[in-house]
């Protein structure tokens, strides 16, 4: 017979795989975009805003991706809450949070600057600008 705790370790493992995934998912997507306005900058056009959205992006997806990790984190730390344990999850939450928090610093400081263009990428909301 399987053990609650058996089921808390698969449920933890589980949400930190996916949020490995999401940092992989939002990485592979950043470096599409990155390649396809390199090739443009290379025929001649700006892509000045472009290479900001893309950090805004991939910033976006590092911070939802480390979220999820605490949350796995805490989860595994709870099923065996050790002072060693509870310290490690310390140290891990307090590196992640300053991460999190100089990201999110970041993407704010660069959404104030996106132009109104960038703010709607396919053209929806630009009436809300007249």
């Amino acid at each position: 017979m399987s053990h609650p705790m058996d089921y808390l370790h698969h449920v933890s493992f589980g949400i930190g795989i996916l949020g490995v995934l999401v940092i992989i998912f939002g990485v592979a997507a950043c470096v599409t975009r990155f390649f396809r306005s390199e090739i443009q900058s290379a025929r001649g056009r700006n892509v000045e805003e472009d290479r900001k959205r893309v950090r805004h992006v991939l910033g976006y997806y590092l911070l939802l991706g480390l979220e999820i990790l605490i949350a796995a984190d805490i989860i595994d730390t709870l099923m065996k809450p050790s002072v060693q344990d509870l310290i490690v999850l310390g140290a891990i939450v307090l590196i992640r949070t300053v991460i999190n928090f100089s990201l999110n610093a970041e993407l704010r400081s660069e959404k104030h600057a996106l132009t109104p263009a960038l703010a709607y990428p396919r053209g929806e909301g630009a009436e809300r600008l007249l």
